[in-house]
């Protein structure tokens, strides 16, 4: 069992503090994405627990064995970055094979190991070629398959896909994650992209300002974000929030006097006279007569389109409510133009409500 617990760590550089004391438990097999905004700790952490970076107080352990002082090469892990680290000088099955020819293995054992790990890259057929014959996605498939090959016990991603075009990174996604399902190891991935978190994570580890802010699945966080940057960070687009007042007879009134009805968890969790922030997502306002009918008992507003974006099966428009841009997704589309006013239907039942000091999200008791 290779578990990867993180008990109370502290990263310091001088009097800078850049990880607070975090506590994080990643059971085997599990694939956890670290994510966050620059600066956020996520990388410091990876690096902590690779042993690249020392710990300044609290312990990282691998399979229950603490490692606070072990060299990286004791600790039975792998590590893919993002620059690659290829040798140029070497073939595909060469550079799949360097780190067990330093360590001495037989040649045998060698040509097992890589065959194995070409074979579940589909690295067959570019075996002889050098690093500058590949193309991108092909060299970021030698990187993981040079982790392969180790057999570690734990696989460390320190945002292996920000070099790639976007076309190449939702493909190398899709690769990354049959790789789990076929090694089945630990896996510890560092990305800034919500979205690769989103499509690959088991659970989701959010950290902002060296803290963790939030952990969960993915659609846990989607769903139940625990505050404001949570609910703008995870989801594209971004939770909409509109500034408000919670008035006696349950509802929240905009800064332009319109009133939207509190969501039913909310309402035992707030006093008339609060200051909040109405959090609703893009896919939850909808105009009328776009596959969706005015019937039940959900809110109406009226909205002056400023911008449209066409996406195919949606069309994804932005506007502006009591002063605040916004965004609602049409279903069904046409050609939409700005300046055209439409009725959106928003369903409350789906809204969040934040307290507008603190940031937490409102729940009753």
């Amino acid at each position: 069992m290779t578990e990867v617990t993180l008990s109370k760590v502290v990263k310091r550089y001088g009097s800078h503090q850049a990880v607070h004391g975090i506590d994080l438990e990643i059971k085997d097999g599990e694939f956890v994405v670290l994510v966050g905004p620059s600066g956020c700790g996520k990388s410091t952490t990876l690096r902590m627990i690779a042993g690249l970076e020392d710990i300044s107080d609290g312990d990282v352990s691998i399979g229950g064995r603490v490692v606070n002082e072990l060299p990286p090469r004791e600790r039975n892990i792998s590590m893919v970055f993002q620059n690659y680290a290829l040798y140029p000088h070497m073939s595909v099955r060469e550079n799949l094979g360097f780190s067990l020819k330093i360590a001495n293995r037989s040649e045998q054992e060698i040509a097992k190991a890589v065959d194995e790990a070409a074979a579940i890259l589909g690295l067959d057929e570019l075996m002889d070629r050098k690093p500058a014959a590949l193309s991108g996605g092909q060299r970021q498939r030698v990187a993981m398959g040079r982790a392969i090959v180790r057999q570690p016990d734990v696989f460390l991603f320190d945002e292996p896909l920000s070099n790639l075009d976007a076309k190449l990174r939702t493909q190398m996604r899709v690769e990354i994650k049959k790789l789990h399902q076929k090694v089945g190891n630990t896996i510890v991935y560092v990305t800034h992209d919500q979205v690769e978190a989103m499509t690959l994570a088991d659970r989701i580890v959010l950290m902002r300002d060296g803290r963790i802010v939030q952990v969960g699945t993915p659609l846990e966080l989607f769903n139940t974000p625990v505050d404001t940057f949570v609910a703008t960070f995870i989801g594209s687009p971004p939770m909409n929030l509109l500034d408000g007042v919670v008035t006696d007879n349950g509802t929240v009134r905009l800064g332009d006097g319109q009133e939207l009805p509190l969501p039913a968890s909310a309402q035992g969790g707030v006093r008339p006279g609060q200051d909040v922030k109405y959090g609703f997502r893009a896919d939850n306002l909808n105009p009328i007569g776009h596959g969706v009918s005015e019937e039940g008992d959900a809110a109406q507003i009226e909205l002056t389109v400023d911008l449209s974006e066409p996406l195919g099966t949606e069309t994804l428009l932005f506007a502006t409510l009591a002063g605040i841009e916004i965004q609602c997704k049409m279903l069904n589309p046409r050609p939409v133009s700005a300046g055209e006013t439409m009725r959106c239907r928003l369903a409350p039942e789906k809204a969040h409500i934040f307290d507008a000091r603190t940031t937490k999200v409102i729940r009753s008791n």
